[in-house]
């Protein structure tokens, strides 16, 4: 990272500490935030080839909770899944059993792709009292506004995964490639906040083990969606989506709400698919409305 976050002096009161454990078979890598003793926790799940520094601007306005955030297998830090397709079943198999054996009770939130794994988990049998989920996949990725843009990312994918491996894993990187996705996404006209956005994906969205377990990322992504899931979800959930999103639109996002038997719908105005980048304070007061929590004095 070479483009410094305008989050930076928040997180810097924020006590970190890194951590792994072994889940299914391999080590998953995860940071703790926030203080042992808070009242709340969350686990916190990342989207497609991001990893646990993409949550960071949230977390930075939640000092009063405690998140742990892991980086999914086969992302960041964390070892892939040995021996295993790395789809939708085995990701939320792998976050129940971690949540079992980090936080068990944990509240549960997922962003982008990470929404499509937590809502998977809980729907089958993930205990958790509340659920938060972060720019919401809610429809099918190839009917949205940009269904035409995952066309192209699906050939990509494929290409990819079908070229010798030394020149598919050079393409999958290619900073170009992830510039234009990265600029697609941001809507943000602050020249700064753009530059800290392209920088972070710049840093990370390439930070993926292989490109086998790229390639089983991104078909799970674009297999499913929450829809799938919502009417199994009892718990109280919070869908906190963008009304700019090119990946599931506004209306498709208010549908998606009235599938929960108990679900809260906040939309945030003049953003796209990157809450977490642009609007970090407006989504964590909403996670801070639904979940109680009063604002410590100081912050």
């Amino acid at each position: 990272m070479t483009v410094p976050s305008p989050y930076a002096d928040r997180l810097r009161r924020l006590p970190v500490q890194r951590h792994e454990v072994a889940v299914r078979g391999t080590n998953t890598a995860y940071w703790v935030y926030g203080a042992e003793d808070a009242e709340t926790t969350v686990v916190a799940v990342h989207g497609f080839r991001g990893e646990h520094h993409g949550l960071e601007p949230v977390l930075a306005y939640l000092p009063e909770v405690r998140v742990i955030a892991p980086d999914l297998p086969g992302f960041g830090e964390s070892a892939p899944l040995p021996g295993r397709r790395h789809d939708l079943d085995e990701y939320a198999g792998w976050l129940t059993d971690f949540a079992a054996e980090v936080a068990p009770g944990a509240v549960i939130l997922g962003h982008s792709f990470g929404s499509i794994v937590t809502a998977a988990a809980v729907a089958r049998g993930l205990q958790t009292p509340r659920l938060i989920l972060l720019n919401p996949i809610g429809a099918p990725a190839l009917e949205g506004p940009k269904g035409l843009m995952t066309r192209l990312a699906v050939f990509y994918y494929a290409l990819g995964a079908r070229l010798p491996e030394k020149l598919g894993t050079a393409l999958l990187r290619n900073r170009v490639i992830v510039r234009v996705m990265s600029i697609t996404m941001a809507k943000t006209k602050d020249t700064e906040l753009r530059r800290f956005i392209h920088d972070q994906h710049d840093t990370y969205f390439s930070r993926f083990s292989d490109r086998d377990v790229l390639r089983d990322a991104f078909i799970a992504s674009v297999s499913h969606d929450v829809r799938e899931f919502a009417p199994a979800i009892d718990v109280p959930t919070l869908l906190v989506a963008a009304e700019r999103d090119d990946i599931t639109p506004i209306e498709a996002e208010r549908k998606l709400a009235t599938l929960f038997p108990h679900a809260r719908l906040v939309e945030i105005a003049h953003v796209g698919h990157l809450i977490h980048y642009e609007t970090p304070a407006e989504a964590a007061g909403a996670v801070r409305r639904f979940l109680r929590i009063p604002v410590a004095r100081g912050r």
